[in-house]
């Protein structure tokens, strides 16, 4: 079943982790042996050819960078400019990565189309380019208006103000504190460009002012429920209500933290608390209740967001494995027709509507 991913990091994982997502993840983790620089080397899920082998054909593609003030224990630029910078290195490898026919860039509903068009073909001999619809995750790297300009420009079609902790035009996760004024500025300027929202990450109060002000397009890419693992990471009912009344599609997060009350990072593991796919379903199928149907949800895995298989569901050994979901739904008596909407139909339905000028 064709699929889509509403959030991976690919360009980080590229330039910043040195992964050659060319290759199958064998290789990438084979090479990675022996180092420890980050807490997921050698544990990789994540790569091209484990996109296609799952017939993943369309994602949501990041670019990140962080800026961070003097006091801040938090990793990031010092300086809006570098982390402007940080996010066109990372643009450069997505274009690197259209060169080498590797991928494609979505950027409006004809791309989309001529793209679905394409994956629908029957033959398997040709290697076919993932599609990837271009996202910015944390707004730091924005210098100022003109900037969003630019990367409109060259691609931008979704962007989150916040990551984690303050942010220059929202707090994050962790972090808790009204939109700034160039906040709000920025979700203006968003909504005449026609730049969908991410609701994630935003915290609650700036989850709330950004829906009271943005009146265009939103979503959530890769968030859970915090009324089944409590965290302001997760949303509460009362924002999943919010975001559904909105038309929002929400992405399942497949970070086991995010799936497990308590856990401890670095020592908690998914086996020993038993996280699997069923666990990220928990989540999707919570979320079905609130809205009373199955339009609100679809994968957003994040199986690639600074962790892998230690800390991911352990039924999961290649981001391959989101191709089991569909019989774990129809286990639960999900239709047919809701199981395409979770793999693909309910962002198709959402792009759609939204590009279609």
């Amino acid at each position: 079943m064709f699929t889509i991913d509403a959030h991976l990091d690919l360009s980080m994982n590229a330039l910043e982790w040195n992964r050659d997502l060319t290759k199958p993840i064998e290789e990438i983790n084979a090479r990675e042996q022996g180092l420890s620089d980050k807490p997921d080397r050698g544990n990789a899920l994540v790569s091209l050819p484990e996109l296609r082998k799952g017939n993943i054909g369309l994602v949501v593609a990041t670019q990140i960078a962080r800026f961070v003030s003097p006091e801040s224990s938090l990793p990031g630029w010092h300086s809006p400019e570098q982390a402007w910078a940080q996010t066109q290195g990372q643009f450069a490898w997505y274009k690197a990565m259209e060169e080498a026919g590797e991928m494609r860039q979505i950027k409006n509903l004809k791309g989309l189309e001529n793209h679905l068009s394409d994956w629908s073909e029957t033959s398997i001999t040709t290697k076919k380019p993932i599609g990837f619809i271009l996202s910015l995750e944390g707004a730091d790297s924005i210098v100022n208006l003109d900037y969003l300009d630019k990367a409109w420009e060259y691609g931008l079609r979704a962007l989150g103000p916040a990551h984690y902790g303050p942010g220059r035009y929202a707090y994050g996760t962790n972090a808790s504190a009204p939109l700034t004024k160039q906040g709000r500025e920025l979700l203006r300027k968003m909504e005449e460009l026609g730049i969908i929202l991410d609701a994630t990450h935003l915290c609650d109060k700036a989850f709330w002012d950004a829906l009271e002000i943005f009146k265009g397009p939103v979503w959530a890419s890769h968030n859970n429920c915090r009324s089944l693992v409590n965290h302001n990471r997760q949303f509460s009912d009362e924002m999943i209500k919010a975001l559904i009344d909105r038309g929002a599609v929400i992405g399942g997060a497949m970070d086991a933290w995010m799936l497990s009350p308590d856990w401890v990072r670095g020592k908690s593991t998914p086996q020993e608390r038993n996280v699997t796919l069923e666990t990220v379903i928990d989540h999707l199928d919570h979320i079905c209740q609130i809205a009373g149907n199955a339009d609100h949800i679809g994968i957003g895995s994040d199986l690639d967001g600074g962790f892998g298989s230690e800390q991911a569901p352990h039924d999961l050994s290649s981001i391959a494995n989101l191709k089991t979901i569909p019989e774990l739904l129809k286990r639960r008596g999900y239709s047919d027709e809701d199981i395409q909407k979770v793999m693909s139909g309910n962002w198709l339905r959402y792009l759609r509507k939204v590009w279609h000028k």
